[in-house]
């Protein structure tokens, strides 16, 4: 991606994996979702494995099998209720973050799309002190739909009042690769994510970046 050949005029992140490292806090609920389902634990690569396209198929393959939907309301519940209290106890931004938000927030409008529920993502995000970096928050509840569905890389487009292709989307799965393409807009993926290797060997097209700083060198590139 030739970033200036793309009149790049904003930018939208993923959350988890991208701009947080939960997996202490997403494994620490679901745990206790499942100890009050009487289920075993488990481990927390295990749940990262879980992570993607929102809360509710997260919650379905911790549950594991086909569980009926009645049962899925249930410990989505549960799972919510427990997540509430526990998503700032670990959760961190990943080294070099904060400062990569420092730099791009005067150049560029930012946004945050996860298919994280909102309101924990604004909990995360205003705990963490990096709410105010970000111009538009779109969680998985926010609209009808979720990654990666691209209505909400449009929408954050047109919020901003840019094109889906001069919007830049910051992620880390093969999620927000199939968001990106459906809107028709550049994607940069994050090597330090929650992505698998079988996974990331699958994106081994798109363009990588190891470092928060790297994304400041391609955009200068």
């Amino acid at each position: 991606m030739a970033a200036r050949s793309r009149q790049l005029r904003a930018i939208a992140f993923d959350l988890d994996g991208t701009l947080i490292d939960s997996r202490r806090d997403l494994a620490t609920a679901v745990n206790r979702m499942r100890g009050e389902l009487g289920m075993d634990a488990l481990t927390i690569p295990e749940v990262v494995g879980m992570i993607g396209e929102g809360a509710r198929n997260l919650v379905r393959r911790a549950l594991g099998g086909t569980p009926e939907e009645r049962d899925l309301d249930e410990a989505l519940a549960i799972f919510y209720g427990h997540y509430e209290n526990v998503c700032t106890d670990a959760t961190r931004a990943f080294p070099g973050i904060e400062a990569l938000l420092d730099s791009l927030r005067t150049r560029l409008p930012l946004a945050v799309l996860t298919n994280k529920p909102e309101r924990f993502a604004r909990k995360i995000l205003a705990t963490l002190g990096l709410a105010e970096s970000f111009r538009e928050v779109l969680g998985g509840d926010t609209l009808a739909t979720r990654k990666p569905d691209p209505a909400g890389l449009a929408t954050i487009a047109g919020r901003l009042g840019v094109a889906p292709a001069e919007l830049l989307l910051v992620g880390d799965s093969r999620v927000d690769a199939a968001t990106a393409a459906a809107a028709g807009a550049p994607l940069v993926l994050v090597a330090w994510g929650f992505a698998r290797p079988a996974e990331r060997d699958a994106l081994a097209g798109e363009r990588w970046i190891g470092e928060p700083r790297e994304l400041l060198d391609l955009l200068e590139a």
